[in-house]
């Protein structure tokens, strides 16, 4: 009996731990390996250095990701992604990109007359 009221102690360390700090690191695992996996082009991204750019391509295969950063295209791997914004897939928007894009000319022509 003594050898077990010794040892409790010990075990309830290793439940606590296990509740405070092991199982609150899986769920947080678990849910930015969702967040990666549900990329998709057109997405907003921050990668662990602070780079802020656009998806634009996402490869499963090779677990890389092609961000779209004013131009320069940067290749990184799914590691290096912080956090994804959904920016609304790229693809499906391109009549309205092309609208706000051919308004933005006119106002640019208008200004220059």
């Amino acid at each position: 009996m003594e050898l077990i009221a010794s040892f409790l102690p010990i075990i309830l360390m290793v439940v606590v731990f296990y509740f405070l700090l092991i199982r609150p690191q899986q769920k947080q695992v678990k849910e930015k390996q969702n967040m990666l996996n549900q990329m998709k082009p057109g997405d907003t991204v921050v990668t662990i250095g602070g780079l802020h750019g656009v998806v634009d391509e996402v490869s499963q295969s090779s677990n890389t990701v092609v961000l779209d950063c004013e131009g320069v295209y940067l290749t990184f791997a799914f590691n290096a992604i912080a956090s994804v914004k959904e920016g609304g897939n790229i693809v499906e928007r391109q009549e309205e990109i092309a609208e706000a894009n051919a308004e933005a000319l006119e106002d640019y022509q208008d200004e220059q007359a």
